[in-house]
C-alpha cells in the first residue's frame, strides 16, 4: 500500500513544484533562466564550442518540455498504481495532461510580470506525452526482458527435468 500511495505523493509534490515555479515572478524567473543559460554557455564554450542561438528564451522553452517530460513519467507511474479500471486510469491521465498545463499557464496571468501563453500549454502537454510514451516504453522492454528471462529460465528447468 505504501508503494503505491508514494507515487501519487511524489506526483502531487511535483505539481506544487510546477506550479510554485509560475508563481514566480518574471524578474527572478528571469535570473534564474539567465542563469542557466550562462552556464550551459560556459559548458559549451569549454568544449571549444559556441552557441549563439541559445537563447533565454531556448532555456525557458526547454525548461518548460524537461519539466514536464518528468510530469509525465511521474503521472505514467502514479496512474500505474491506481486501484480502478485501465480505461478510468488512461482517461485521468490524458486529463490532467492537458490540465495541469492550462491551470500552470492561467496561474501565469496572476503574477507579476509573466503572462499565460497558450503555445506553453501546448508545448508543456507535449513534454507530458513524451514522457509518459518514455516511459511506457521503457516499462515495455524491462516487462519483455523480464518475461523472456522467465520464459528461459523455465525452459531450462523443464530440460533438466526430462533428463533425470
Amino acid at each position: 500500500m505504501y508503494k503505491k500511495t508514494i507515487w501519487h505523493v511524489v506526483l502531487a509534490a511535483y505539481v506544487v513544484f510546477i506550479f510554485s515555479n509560475s508563481l514566480t515572478p518574471a524578474d527572478l524567473s528571469s535570473e534564474e533562466s539567465g542563469f542557466v543559460m550562462r552556464l550551459v554557455h560556459q559548458a559549451i564554450g569549454a568544449a571549444g564550442l559556441s552557441a549563439p542561438w541559445l537563447t533565454e528564451h531556448v532555456i525557458r522553452k526547454y525548461a518548460h518540455f524537461s519539466e514536464y517530460t518528468l510530469l509525465g513519467i511521474l503521472l505514467f507511474q502514479s496512474m500505474r498504481n491506481l486501484d480502478c479500471g485501465a480505461a478510468f486510469r488512461r482517461q485521468l491521465h490524458m486529463l490532467l495532461i492537458f490540465f495541469i498545463p492550462f491551470v500552470d499557464e492561467t496561474l501565469q496571468l496572476f503574477t507579476e510580470g509573466r503572462s499565460g501563453q497558450i503555445s506553453d500549454v501546448w508545448l508543456d502537454m507535449s513534454g507530458a506525452v513524451t514522457g509518459t510514451i518514455l516511459y511506457a516504453c521503457i516499462c515495455f522492454l524491462i516487462s519483455g526482458k523480464a518475461e523472456k528471462r522467465e520464459k528461459n529460465k523455465a525452459g531450462v528447468q523443464n530440460k533438466w527435468k526430462k533428463r533425470t
